[in-house]
């Protein structure tokens, strides 16, 4: 009998041993966000970490911590090149390199088709994006694309496929040389104003129309004040899907290959949702009495080239001219 419980005892103490191991070997990652709670983001993060759980056997646990819980763009990105967050679907924050508003470039793709082609992990950009984030220990997986900007105005535009006519209106423009020469390429005057004094300066007058928002941004802030919406997706709301480089070295080469699949699933879902948001955001847009304009490919081009006009300007501001020569060579045509 003593015997036996002596055994049994080893036994127990043996399967405990094998617990904790098992128990030390699963992997958790903090996932940073910077959307709300309740918005599309963060529900395919979260659909992102449930697959990463149930495709890994819970070999990998993903928290998702949104809504800036881990800090801002700029401090989750300090945060993931130290390795101290795991993960997030964060803006770049170019202060690390400027070449990182490369993707936010005027006039890139000007329709989902292109965006599916253009921003799936192998295709020309996100290879150069892995590439730029290699060297801060930052490994750019896959991406985020809300849905394309246009323009948001109170005041109808002239001629708004010819760049070459001034459209009339004065247009608020991030403070961003993507944007502010993009529009001024499109034909429009600019002035810079903070995302927060937007709607009032909307409202009284200070700008007619604003240039760098999606169609739900616009809607769901501009709403009450603007009256006419141009769909000239000459540029879009993007976020990228990052994991530290120093995270990634944790995950077992079977496990590196489900996240890439993952990050393919997720980008390819991002565009497609952002599809049917924008569909569903102008329809919300004339229901209020929003003037809507829809452009085809073909009506569209004239804007694209003009975007693509100032390229090689904005390759002698930060983005570097063999960057800018890449991006045309693959994306200006």
């Amino acid at each position: 009998m003593k015997k036996f419980t002596v055994l049994m005892a080893a036994l127990f103490a043996i399967a405990a041993m094998a617990g904790s191991a098992a128990a030390a070997e699963k992997i958790v990652f903090r996932f940073a966000g910077q959307q709300p709670t309740e918005h599309l983001c963060t529900k395919m993060m979260h659909d992102f970490a449930k697959e990463i759980g149930e495709k890994t056997k819970g070999r990998v646990e993903i928290k998702v911590f949104p809504a800036n819980q881990l800090g801002s763009y700029e401090l989750v990105m300090e945060e993931l090149i130290r390795g101290t967050v795991d993960m997030s679907v964060t803006s770049f924050a170019s202060g690390f390199d400027p070449r990182f508003d490369v993707i936010y470039t005027n006039g890139i793709v000007s329709s989902y088709d292109e965006a599916k082609k253009v921003f799936m992990p192998g295709a020309w950009l996100p290879n150069k994006l892995v590439e730029l984030g290699k060297p801060l220990g930052v490994n750019v997986l896959g991406s985020y694309i809300e849905g394309f900007i246009g323009i948001a105005s109170r005041k109808p535009l002239k001629e708004p496929l010819n760049p070459k006519v001034d459209k009339g209106v004065l247009v608020r423009v991030a403070n961003m040389d993507v944007y502010n020469l993009g529009a001024k390429a499109m034909g429009f005057r600019t002035i810079t104003i903070p995302w927060a004094d937007i709607y009032q300066s909307m409202q009284t007058g200070v700008c007619d129309a604003v240039d760098g928002m999606s169609t739900a941004a616009a809607f769901t802030t501009l709403g009450d004040v603007m009256k006419y919406w141009y769909a000239t997706n000459y540029s879009f709301e993007y976020l990228p899907l990052m994991v530290s480089e120093k995270a990634w070295k944790k995950l077992s080469p079977e496990d590196q290959k489900i996240f890439r699949e993952a990050a393919k699933n997720f980008t390819l879902k991002s565009i497609n949702t952002a599809q049917s948001e924008d569909t569903k955001y102008m329809q919300l847009m004339e229901k209020k009495g929003i003037k809507v304009f829809r452009y085809t490919d073909e009506e569209l081009k004239p804007i694209k080239q003009a975007c693509v006009g100032i390229w090689d300007e904005l390759g002698k501001r930060g983005l570097t001219p063999e960057l800018m020569k890449g991006l045309r060579e693959h994306l200006g045509k």
